[in-house]
């Protein structure tokens, strides 16, 4: 296995948020790599946890990455939240991405959790993606 891939596609995909034309006409320049600090009013996209596993095989070293990706807004209802996810959706599923490091084989839409937090003043949804990226 290798985890040397990881930075390249976290820069990769983030890149690919910030310059998705859909999601910024939604959320204007709100795409974070890191959740911001304190209270952050709106709607905004941030870049979140990652689970990475081992997926070498007999052409090299690989690894699949579950990649996280929030949508937090102070909006009343989901509607505005589902609709910036699926712009989220839209820019990364079957992206070809160019890594800094390694190669992209895919990145697949796995699954995602839609809830209210902070006593239901704020919704969130996070989008997991799988990668599956091949070291160089």
């Amino acid at each position: 296995m290798s985890y040397g891939v990881s930075a390249a596609l976290q820069q990769a995909v983030y890149q690919r948020l910030q310059g998705d034309a859909t999601l910024t006409g939604l959320v204007g320049a709100a795409v974070y790599d890191a959740a911001p600090p304190g209270i952050v009013t709106g709607t905004y996209v941030s870049l979140g946890p990652e689970d990475v596993s081992e997926k070498s095989d007999m052409t090299g070293q690989g690894a699949m990455h579950e990649i996280t990706v929030s949508v937090v807004t102070d909006e009343a209802g989901f509607k505005g939240a589902k609709e910036v996810a699926a712009a989220v959706s839209d820019a990364l599923v079957d992206a070809t991405l160019v890594l800094a490091r390694g190669n992209l084989v895919y990145l697949n839409f796995h699954r995602a959790r839609a809830r209210r937090v902070q006593r239901a003043d704020v919704r969130r949804i996070d989008l997991r993606f799988r990668a599956r990226v091949e070291d160089t």
